[in-house]
Parts: C-alpha cells; sequence; structure tokens
C-alpha cells in the first residue's frame, strides 16, 4: 500500500481494524504528536509492530499540541505523512480528541502501546496514560510501554531547527544549564499553597469582528459590516482566570456598575473556584472595552468603552476600605492590578500597602488615564510588573538607560523584585540582591497583544511571594506572555497543563 493510501479517517480507520479483527488478527495501536520524527519514534514503532499483525497509530490534531505556541513544528498532515512512510506502520488517522481515550473505545486495540520513561511525577503533567491503560482495559486489551532507547523531539527541535531566533536559542541554553525543569515547575506547583487576593476593576471585552466595506460616499469614515461579537472577561477577572487552575484559595474584591451590571456574565465566566467579592459602584456601568476589528487578520479599527471613571463616591470608597481591611491580612499574597478607572482612590492603596502582606502590582496606562495613573501612587510594593513606556512616563524623561529605570523604581517602592517588560525586546528583571536578568521574547505566533500583561502578573506575583529568582520570574513571565499573544484578547487563559507542557519543551 502506498503511503498516502496508509492516511485514512478514523471511521475509516475503525472499518479497516473491524475487518482485521474478524479475520483474527492482533491490532496494535500507537499514539502521540510525533513532531520531528526520529530515530527514537521509528524503534518505538518498530518495536510495537512486533506485538501483533497489524499496527494503527492515531495522531494529536495541530490544535491539541499544548507544547507552546511555538509548536507543532510540523502540521498533522505532515506528520502522518512521515509516519505513513515508514513500512512498519499500517494506517494513520489523525485523532479527533485531546488524547487517546476516545479513540481507543473507537478501535478497541489488542495492545495499546507507549514509550516508556523515567520521569518521575505524572507523565507529560496529565493523568492522561492513567486513562488511556483504563480505556485499553475497558476494550479488553492492555497497555504495554516499550524499553526502547528515547530522545526527546522538543530537545531537537529547540537546538537543531529554526523556529527560535538564535538569541533565544543561546539565552535557553544558558538557562537549563543553571536550572533544572523542577526548578522551574516547583514554584508553580507551590502557588497551591497559597492563599491569593485580587484586587482591580472588573471589565468585560467586547470583539465586534466586521467586513470592511469602503469608505462612505459622503463622509470621510470607514464603512464596515459588523459580522458576529465575542465577549470575554478581561480586567481582574482574566487574572483570575488565568490564576485559578494554579491555586486552591483565591478570592477577588472587585467594582460592578450599580446598572449594565454583566454579573451574571461575570460569575458564569469566572473558573469556579474564586470567591467573588464586589461593591456596585454608584451610577456606573460594569466597564465594558468594546473594540471593532477586521475579521480577516483581525486588525482593530477603533475602540469605544462604556464607563464611568469617576473616582468612587464616599460610601462606595468607605465600604471597599472596609472590606480590604477585612480580606487583605487572610491571605499570603494581594495581586493589585490597578487599570486606572476610578476603583484605587489614595484612601483605598494606603489601606491596600498597609494590610497587605505581600504585594504585587501592576499599573497601566491607558488612553482614559494616560500620564495620571502611575506606578508612584503607591508607596509600597513587593513586588512588580510594569512595561517599558509606562515605566519611562514614571521617570518624566524621554531618555533614560534602561537599567536605571528599575533600580529607580525598585528603591522608590522598596521592592524586592521587578520585571520591566519591553515588547519584542524581551524582559528586563531586576532584584535588589542579585541584580539584573534579561529574558528574549518567545513568541513566535502574535495574534493579540491585549492581556499578555495580565498573564505575566498572575503566573509571576505568586511565583516571586515564594521566593522564586527574577531570571526565573522573567522567563515565566515570557512564557505566559507568548501564551497570551497567541490567541485574541482573553479568549482563552493560561492553563496549568498547558503552561506545564510549554515550559517542559522549552528546557529540554
Amino acid at each position: 500500500m502506498s503511503s498516502v493510501g496508509k492516511i485514512i479517517t478514523l471511521e475509516a480507520l475503525a472499518s479497516a481494524v473491524d475487518a482485521a479483527r474478524a479475520e483474527g488478527k492482533t491490532i496494535v495501536q500507537c499514539h502521540g504528536t510525533f513532531d520531528l520524527m526520529h530515530i527514537g519514534h521509528i524503534r518505538h514503532l518498530q518495536a510495537a509492530r512486533r506485538l501483533g499483525d497489524l499496527l494503527v497509530v492515531t495522531i494529536t490534531l495541530d490544535h491539541f499540541v499544548d507544547k507552546g505556541p511555538h509548536r507543532p513544528v510540523f502540521t498533522d498532515q505532515l506528520r502522518a505523512e512521515a509516519l505513513a512512510s515508514l513500512e512498519c506502520v499500517d494506517y494513520v488517522a489523525i485523532n479527533k480528541w485531546p488524547t487517546a481515550v476516545e479513540a481507543i473505545h473507537l478501535l478497541r486495540p489488542h495492545f495499546f502501546v507507549k514509550g516508556a520513561t523515567t520521569e518521575t511525577g505524572q507523565r507529560d503533567h496529565t493523568d492522561a496514560i492513567v486513562k488511556e491503560e483504563e480505556a485499553v482495559k475497558a476494550v479488553g486489551g492492555q497497555l504495554h510501554l516499550t524499553e526502547e532507547e528515547t530522545y526527546s523531539a522538543s530537545a531537537l527541535i529547540n537546538r537543531y531547527t529554526d523556529v527560535f531566533s538564535p538569541e533565544v536559542r543561546r539565552y535557553l541554553d544558558g538557562f537549563r544549564s543553571r536550572y533544572s525543569e523542577e526548578d522551574v515547575l516547583g514554584y508553580l506547583r507551590d502557588i497551591r499553597t497559597l492563599k491569593i487576593l485580587t484586587v482591580g476593576e472588573t471589565i468585560v471585552d467586547e470583539y465586534c469582528f466586521c467586513h470592511v466595506m469602503d469608505k462612505a460616499n459622503k463622509d470621510p469614515i470607514l464603512a464596515a459590516k459588523l459580522l458576529y461579537v465575542e465577549r470575554y472577561l478581561g480586567g481582574i477577572q482574566a487574572i483570575n482566570n488565568h490564576l485559578a487552575g494554579f491555586c486552591e484559595h483565591l478570592s477577588c474584591l472587585t467594582a460592578l456598575g450599580s446598572h449594565d451590571t454583566e454579573e451574571e456574565f461575570v460569575r458564569t465566566n469566572l473558573t469556579g473556584n474564586c470567591d467573588l467579592h464586589f461593591i456596585n459602584k454608584a451610577d456606573s456601568p460594569t466597564i465594558l472595552k468594546r473594540r471593532y476589528l477586521e475579521e480577516y487578520l483581525s486588525t482593530k479599527l477603533l475602540e469605544i468603552d462604556r464607563m464611568n471613571d469617576d473616582p468612587l463616591v464616599s460610601e462606595d470608597e468607605t465600604a471597599f476600605i472596609d472590606k480590604i481591611a477585612d480580606l487583605a491580612p487572610q491571605h499570603d499574597v494581594v495581586v493589585v492590578a490597578d487599570y486606572g478607572h476610578g476603583l484605587l482612590s489614595e484612601k483605598v492603596i494606603e489601606v491596600l500597602c498597609e494590610k497587605a502582606q505581600f504585594l504585587a502590582l501592576n499599573v497601566q496606562v491607558n488612553p482614559g488615564n494616560y500620564g495620571f495613573n502611575l506606578i508612584s501612587r503607591y508607596p509600597r510594593a513587593d513586588f512588580i510588573t510594569i512595561d517599558e513606556p509606562e515605566a519611562r512616563l514614571e521617570m518624566k524623561k524621554k531618555q533614560v538607560d534602561i537599567q536605571d529605570i528599575p533600580q529607580v523604581l525598585a528603591a522608590k517602592l522598596r521592592c524586592r523584585a521587578l520585571l520591566l517588560t519591553r515588547g519584542q525586546n524581551g524582559t528586563l528583571g531586576y532584584d535588589a540582591k542579585t541584580g539584573f536578568s534579561r529574558t528574549p521574547v518567545f513568541s513566535v505566533k502574535l495574534v493579540d497583544r491585549t492581556g499578555a500583561g495580565d498573564a505575566c502578573l498572575a503566573v509571576t506575583a505568586p511565583c516571586a511571594a515564594l521566593g522564586c529568582p527574577v531570571e526565573i520570574l522573567g522567563f515565566l513571565g515570557n512564557v505566559a506572555g507568548a501564551t497570551s499573544c497567541g490567541v485574541i484578547g482573553n479568549k482563552t487563559y493560561v492553563d496549568p497543563v498547558s503552561f506545564f507542557r510549554h515550559v517542559s519543551s522549552l528546557m529540554k
């Protein structure tokens, strides 16, 4: 059979397997990503083929390859062609589901074969192999582990392909020499031991996808036809959704509107383990940022904000301060995202700085507060993330050496660690004791930068509270930023399993 003829749909594969089984043949199934075929894969598949009469291989759909936005290097169709070219492989099908469990139930193999691993703990950071073993036993088969010599496709890709620039490859080589994979992942795992409180404005992000038609006949305006609308949780609720999978004790203090509250939308889309506390801000809607985009390339055309960014009235300010005074001391870490829309007044800031055991802070400049919402409004913080334009505004100098900025800010806020994010120039980390570290940008797919700062803060803030070295903080922050930049807005959030896999793939 030609290699092209070996690639069939799952449904056709199920029929071919049933026919072979009726003839008394032994069916063997392998499953995996098989990104960058190497000798370890070949030996594994040859060993699997020796177990039976028919070897079928199911491969992971591109959409479900959770090893970072730079993976897979090869599309599922190309990976299928590579596998089909091997003499030992009889059929290849692209899986429809995230794991092999459903495919096992469909194909009912006599043997489901995986490669042996020397890793400790959960394999691939999930319990997938446990579920796969349960599935194969349920259909009367058994799990078999091959003992062939293994190689890491991630290591080969990182070192010998051009998926990353030479600068990134050099950085990763050096980073791996200083830290092990477990050094990095250990801080992420320990987030579950912390009680975390987030404070900031709730924002609903509304993305209106349009088809741009042309300029209007009589007026110098661009005309567009609305195609569809998507809504995502933004602001502090995006940070909660990033954090929720990592921690067991998560609370949020925020404000919703006294009208157009969006409370049902917030509760429906907020991950379940977040304990929500809020006031209803008088004479205000819940903040909604409506962005119009040209659908084809998701190019942003216009933003219209629905909000009242006046300061809290006295009664609301008192109620909010009382909640901070009650909640902050009960938590190990307070993560503040200040979007500058009137919630975090000087009195609120004073109480936050007084009551927080560990204060992690990000203060953002945007069109509604440009030049007014500076990080110097806060007298202290234990950890800061800030982007370069906002930091330069704080310095009140357009031209200033980049290394002077974090030192000045850290001294001003009595801050131990700081991450200065610089877009395509990566991240500059600073620790008052250990000095500077630089992390290049890992993004290989830029869809939308909105929310990258929130993802960075969410992942790094609790790790900073655990005493994580600033160089690891910069690494984790850039991984989170790369993950966020790969999707539109806050359509998806940092998922721990995917994040662990992304980190692992970079550490190979």
